[in-house]
């Protein structure tokens, strides 16, 4: 399948401020989050895709076209930006109708969309609210239904889980995913890490307008094998663990950070994981529980941006 976005050393410019830099990367079918800082350039790429920006060098593609120029049907992209622009006067549902009218639907096919959309991401309740008395929260879940509303093949959203009850975030994950499953295409901008972790192994990290790295979150660990590794330890037995650990050459330091915990650094993860069980047996050890702080995509994009 063709992938839904290319872009290949993209520029963008404002004024003497580069918003992207050299950006390359492809978006394939499926679900691929957009890691980065505020500010790296996430939502300077989605006004470039959505065809509201045009760029100043290099080759952008949405299915295959430029976008600039290139106004997308409805039932193409749907398109949730980050800031909460809605229509205080309206209601929630009135919000969705009419963006779904001004796209060309009768009023009974949008009234029908509408309610719809509103029940998939749990405003049903409020519905017939004016948006002024929205939280914050249910004004990013109104701003999702109005970019699924017209059901389209390709979903851009911007921090769609700022402000969001931890409810609230799991019902829209489970809103994505099925989205995907279904057949769609979805891009998802984050600057906090752990929020995509759950969604998608496929990643595009951005920092300063250029792309540092993309592709599954798996292969793009490989790069830390040189890196520092943390892995935390809760035992009962944490000084004899600690003193045997200390003899192995890839550790490079133990610390104890209370009675029964200890953190160790080693610069070979995988030899770590592997011999810790033979130790653990021919010591006759009890580990309680262990985790590693670096075993998670903030590990990766912390390394890749230094």
């Amino acid at each position: 399948m063709t992938a839904p976005i290319v872009a290949q050393n993209v520029t963008k410019r404002y004024g003497e401020v580069l918003g992207l830099n050299g950006f390359s990367a492809t978006f394939n079918p499926g679900i691929t989050a957009l890691i980065g800082p505020n500010g790296a350039g996430k939502s300077t790429f989605f006004r470039l895709i959505t065809g509201q920006l045009r760029a100043d060098g290099g080759m952008l593609q949405r299915f295959g076209e430029n976008p600039w120029g290139r106004p997308p049907h409805p039932a193409e992209i749907g398109y949730c930006p980050e800031h909460p622009a809605v229509y205080g006067w309206m209601t929630g549902f009135e919000f969705v109708e009419y963006l779904l009218r001004l796209d060309g639907f009768s009023r009974e096919e949008a009234r029908a969309r509408t309610a719809d959309a509103i029940e998939q991401v749990g405003l049903t309740d409020a519905a017939h609210r004016h948006l002024r008395g929205y939280s914050k929260g249910m004004r990013q879940r109104v701003k999702i239904a109005q970019a699924i509303a017209h059901r389209p093949k390709l979903l851009l959203l911007d921090e769609p889980l700022n402000g969001l009850d931890p409810l609230g975030r799991v019902r829209l994950l489970d809103l994505f995913e099925r989205y995907a499953a279904s057949g769609g295409h979805l891009v998802v901008s984050s600057h906090v890490l752990y929020e995509v972790e759950r969604l998608t192994e496929e990643i595009v990290m951005v920092s300063n307008g250029r792309v540092l790295a993309e592709g599954n979150v798996h292969r793009l660990r490989d790069a830390l094998d040189a890196h520092p590794h943390s892995i935390e330890i809760r035992t009962a037995e944490s000084r004899r663990l600690g003193q045997l650990l200390s003899a192995w050459d890839h550790v490079l330091s133990v610390q104890f950070q209370d009675p029964d915990r200890l953190t160790v650094r080693t610069r070979a993860p995988d030899v770590f994981y592997q011999a810790l069980p033979r130790l653990v047996t021919d010591e006759s050890l009890s580990i309680l529980e262990m985790s590693s702080p670096d075993d998670n995509l903030e590990s990766v994009f912390r390394y890749l941006a230094e």
